[in-house]
């Protein structure tokens, strides 16, 4: 008998990763380029560093789906992980510090 389940949930929860990582790779890139023209370089190095986190998330997302992928389809069970939770995180205060750098000044 096998635990894994064909109906594509690892499939849409990797396509919703991924559209979360690139909205906030274009919004860190929106923020770094009409942020800095207003608020100076912290701007951008705040957006450069939720660009970045925006990138390692979706690398770690497509890594978990292939590794999860994998397990499901030998019948084993799963393990907890939480690298892309913690590097869109990060991402995210980045780019909320970079707000408000913005907002102060």
């Amino acid at each position: 008998m096998t635990v894994y389940d064909e109906g594509l949930q690892l499939e849409r929860t990797l396509l919703a990763w991924r559209r979360t990582c690139l909205a906030i790779a274009v919004g860190a890139l929106g923020l770094a380029k009409y942020g800095g023209d207003t608020a100076g370089p912290a701007v951008v190095a705040l957006s450069a560093v939720g660009l970045v986190l925006a990138v390692v998330a979706y690398a770690l997302a497509s890594r978990r789906y292939h590794r999860r992928h994998g397990t499901l389809t030998g019948g084993e069970r799963l393990g907890s992980g939480g690298r892309s939770h913690a590097a869109l995180a990060g991402a995210v205060v980045a780019m909320a510090s970079a707000c408000l750098v913005m907002a102060v000044r």
